[in-house]
């Protein structure tokens, strides 16, 4: 099985920037989708993201060789590229048939079964503190989306059955990103994004309708190419992020992207409150939101034996 380099504070480092990127990230894509469907959306994000990167490493002499391909896995690379794809696809089903803060409830199982994934495959090992930690993260996110719960329990239907494609969705990127961890011992970070984007790009071709991007404003067409760049520096930077950090400890960094969600809306709110409406949180939400935080600092800082 893939071991980490033990370079922490570069996995922290890395796992904390792909935080701040899939917080903000929620923003940019409410102010795409006004003006492009979901599907051109996610072509878009990929085929940049694999063009960007694929002349990058061109420029650098960093293309995989023939020899590296040979050596890979093409099974887990084909699990991580159809599986990250699904994983697209199932949650924005998902997304359709219920509402963005129930979906926003239910992808978060995705970090927390990862974590619980790095224990199981990787034979990663936690301290008491640190489930302690898993405790009190699981008990802010349940506080901070209490509204949330409470309607999916009560669901039926349409909304029931988005749910459920939801959950699907978080188990199938929770497979991707352990598979991608684990390629990580035939191939670099860079490598297998690079194959990943260009898997993806192929998959969402046939749905997408690119002519319509060039019909957008300076708005919808700037958010899109950050959307772009988003995919790829964040993507790139958990890939990598695994190389030097335990899976546990990474999932354990990104549960907090809700958190950083929240407050990105309320700043972008306040500069320009046409643009999306600020979100109001009660004091149970309040006192979730630190335990969440409390819960994955305890998680991600613990130290190993």
């Amino acid at each position: 099985m893939h071991q980490t380099s033990n370079r922490w504070r570069l996995g922290l480092a890395l796992s904390s920037l792909t935080l701040f990127l899939w917080g903000i990230l929620p923003i940019a894509l409410t102010v795409t989708l006004q003006a492009l469907d979901v599907y051109t959306v996610v072509w878009f994000r990929f085929l940049m993201s694999f063009t960007i990167l694929a002349i990058y490493l061109g420029v650098k002499g960093k293309l995989p060789t023939r020899q590296q391909l040979r050596s890979a896995s093409w099974k887990l690379l084909a699990i991580a590229t159809i599986f990250l794809a699904s994983n697209y696809i199932l949650f924005l089903q998902g997304l359709a048939l219920t509402t963005p803060a129930n979906a926003e409830v239910i992808i978060q199982l995705a970090p927390l079964l990862m974590g619980f994934g790095g224990l199981v495959i990787f034979q990663e090992r936690y301290k008491l503190h640190q489930w302690i930690g898993v405790s009190l993260l699981t008990l802010g996110l349940a506080l901070f989306f209490n509204e949330q719960l409470s309607h999916l329990i009560t669901a039926h239907g349409k909304y029931l059955l988005g749910s459920g494609l939801t959950v699907i969705g978080a188990v199938v990127w929770v497979i991707y990103a352990l598979a991608q961890k684990q390629l990580l011992q035939f191939l670099s970070s860079t490598s297998i994004m690079l194959i990943i984007y260009g898997g993806c790009t192929l998959l969402f071709t046939p749905f997408a309708t690119p002519k319509v991007i060039f019909t957008l404003d300076f708005l919808h067409g700037g958010m899109l190419l950050f959307c772009g760049l988003n995919t790829l520096i964040a993507y790139g930077a958990f890939a990598e992020s695994l190389e030097h950090w335990e899976a546990s400890r990474v999932s354990a960094v990104l549960a907090v992207a809700p958190i950083v969600t929240l407050i990105a809306v309320w700043v972008v709110s306040v500069i320009t409150p046409s643009l999306i409406a600020v979100e109001r949180l009660t004091l149970i939400e309040i006192v979730g939101a630190v335990l969440v935080v409390s819960g994955s600092v305890a998680i991600a800082l613990g130290k190993n034996k």
